[in-house]
């Protein structure tokens, strides 16, 4: 059975959430805690969702203003998907995608963004091609998606 919550559920999860995206992604973890803790004190409503397998993280996603691209209008992102190798196909990232967009919308926050490389993924989950855009320091283009 997973659980799902946001950051903001289980507050006390931030280290090992931190520690966890930076694994994944490389970002430094300072970063993540940055992002955590104007979520947790309320400075921003854009979020951390988390999927655990029992006590441990399987799947989890941000949002941020910018998820390191030129279209600094497009905002805010998703940023950081990720599911553990082992726990994919089963729709975790669906969920957690899906969380976070009614989430933001409930809080008036709409449209939403995404950048990716994935062709045929996030359209499962209701997000439509939105235009290329220029990652920073990247030398091809990346889709920009968009969810209303």
């Amino acid at each position: 059975m997973y659980q799902y919550i946001t950051l903001r559920d289980m507050p006390e999860r931030k280290e090992a959430a931190a520690d966890w995206f930076h694994n994944k992604w490389g970002v430094p973890k300072e970063a993540y805690l940055k992002c955590m803790d104007a979520y947790l004190s309320g400075k921003t409503e854009l979020g951390w969702y988390l999927c655990f397998k029992d006590d441990r993280i399987v799947g989890g996603l941000g949002v941020i203003e910018n998820d390191f691209h030129n279209r600094k209008d497009l905002t805010p992102n998703i940023c950081a998907v990720y599911t553990e190798k082992a726990y994919r196909k089963q729709g975790i990232a669906g969920v957690l995608l899906n969380m976070a967009v009614n989430d933001l919308s409930q809080k008036g926050i709409t449209p939403v963004y995404l950048l990716t490389d994935h062709t045929g993924f996030y359209e499962r989950y209701g997000w439509e091609f939105f235009c290329m855009v220029q990652g920073d320091g990247e030398p091809e283009m990346s889709r920009m998606y968009i969810h209303k």
